[in-house]
């Protein structure tokens, strides 16, 4: 089908023009695909009927068709020049602007570009002007940063070679010091975006405090079209980073949690991580422990403010949506990504849990169903025990997290083999790892979905798992629990 793609695309733009609905159906007529064939001439109406019941000459149609197509090829290529010239001036504007922003206003880095990007929609890989395309090994200043952070707001398409958007926020006139932002790349499942433990760098922010100059470089060699320095340097400390934000992210789940099953604001940390039924989350860390008072005091804010997400000052899903920068809080780099709360989506199709924060995956697990006997809908956790048995080797494994206190529940099982089939009662089966790291993410009150095909199939378990420490006592001998494995 020679034309077909051209005639396709022509109609999509053009949907009231009957004669190239017609033209699109000769040419899926010519493949043998009747189907597609019969539908196109049904848009065409009456311009079907009156070339096929007439005499006219076959050239007259194919003539018309070449000069269409002609004009379609036109348009693509001017609209291409266009999109080129409009990247590359705004590429221009986030080098030079920024010395011209006000000190204490924020400037994102990907604004600008996700703007164009959704008027320019598609973008094909070869009209993309490179960002950067110095030589490898040559720096982005004069001297190396000495400030460096990290964010994951950029995101691939299926394919991971195709940058969808950058973006770090940078807050002008305040730093005294170079900084760089690594800014980590998570893959795409269809609406998800797929957060890991080795995610790559992807692109390097670079601001210089005496010049206010922004530089951006790609270290994806396709994207530049260059050879790209070395990122081993940033890449290094990308895991720390990644652990940091877990942990932030089930804090702040826990304290909004607490609040809206309490009414009241959590006092200190002990307050999340009392012994059963009080224990919000399984235990804390010294990131948790550092942490808490700042994230407490971002949240009461958010609170007075009417804002719902957790970060307003360099997410990657919330960035500087909400407009009220949380100076005095985080440093640069140490904020918050993620924006919602952690909760769990169950997927009877796939036989898949996933810990999601609103619209990216965490983790991903393989779990054992009950087929039709077990629910869907929406749940909450409403306790978390340990060794619901008496003891970790039993029907219900080492952990339990029952769901809007029913008889159905997450937890671990003595049935290993039963993982990936439909053999529970109704619960929610877990191998003993998998249950254990989902105990710790998972704060007490935390939504758990079940319904069918709504996520990718998947599995996303990293070699280091995410385990608190500090643990309480979180088992509960006065209670013999009978969920319907």
């Amino acid at each position: 089908m020679s034309h077909s793609g051209y005639l396709k695309k022509y109609v999509e733009n053009h949907p009231k023009n009957k004669m190239a609905w017609y033209l699109l159906g000769k040419e899926y007529e010519a493949t043998g695909q009747e189907g597609k064939a019969h539908y196109c001439y049904i848009q065409a109406g009456s311009v079907y009927e009156a070339f096929e019941s007439s005499k006219l000459p076959a050239d007259l149609w194919k003539e018309y068709q070449e000069n269409l197509l002609r004009e379609s090829r036109r348009k693509e290529k001017h609209i291409q020049l266009l999109r080129k010239t409009g990247l590359a001036f705004v590429l221009l504007l986030l080098i030079w602007l920024p010395s011209a922003y006000a000190p204490g206003h924020i400037m994102s880095a990907g604004g600008a570009v996700d703007k164009l990007e959704e008027e320019a929609e598609p973008l094909s890989q070869d009209s993309v002007t490179p960002l950067n395309s110095k030589p490898a090994g040559q720096s982005q200043l004069d001297k190396p940063p000495a400030k460096l952070a990290y964010t994951a707001e950029t995101y691939f398409g299926e394919a991971g070679d195709k940058h969808k958007a950058l973006g770090n926020v940078f807050e002008d006139g305040k730093a005294e010091e170079a900084l760089e932002t690594a800014v980590l790349g998570m893959k795409r499942s269809g609406k998800w975006a797929v957060w890991s433990e080795d995610m790559p760098v992807v692109y390097g922010l670079t601001q210089s405090p005496a010049s206010g100059m922004l530089e951006v470089q790609s270290y994806d060699a396709k994207a530049c079209d260059c050879e790209p320095p070395d990122v081993s340097r940033l890449q290094k400390d990308a895991p720390a980073w990644i652990a940091r934000q877990e942990s932030l992210a089930v804090l702040a789940s826990a304290i909004q949690q607490f609040k809206q099953s309490e009414g009241k604001w959590p006092e200190n940390l002990k307050g999340l991580t009392g012994t059963f039924p009080n224990n919000w989350i399984a235990g804390s860390d010294p990131i948790m422990q550092e942490a808490f008072e700042p994230m407490l005091g971002m949240l009461k804010k958010q609170s007075v403010n009417g804002d719902k997400d957790v970060s307003t000052a360099g997410g990657g899903q919330a960035g500087e949506a909400a407009g009220k920068p949380l100076n005095g809080y985080w440093s640069s780099g140490e904020e918050p990504f993620f924006t919602k709360p952690l909760e769990a989506i169950v997927d009877s199709k796939t036989h898949t849990l996933a810990v999601v924060s609103g619209n990216i995956i965490i983790r991903s697990y393989k779990v054992g169903l009950g087929g039709d006997k077990t629910p869907e809908g929406s749940f909450r956790i409403s306790d978390k025990v340990v060794n619901p048995n008496g003891r970790d080797d039993g029907e219900f494994g080492s952990r339990g997290m029952q769901l809007s206190d029913t008889n159905y529940a997450i937890h671990g099982t003595n049935e290993p083999d039963s993982i990936g089939k439909d053999q529970s009662l109704g619960c929610v089966r877990m191998s003993k790892k998998d249950v254990e790291e989902l105990f710790d993410l998972l704060p007490r009150g935390s939504k758990v979905t079940i319904g069918k095909g709504i996520l990718p199939k998947l599995e996303l378990v990293p070699e280091e798992r995410f385990a608190l420490s500090d643990r309480q006592d979180q088992t509960n001998p006065h209670r013999t629990y009978h969920w319907l494995d």
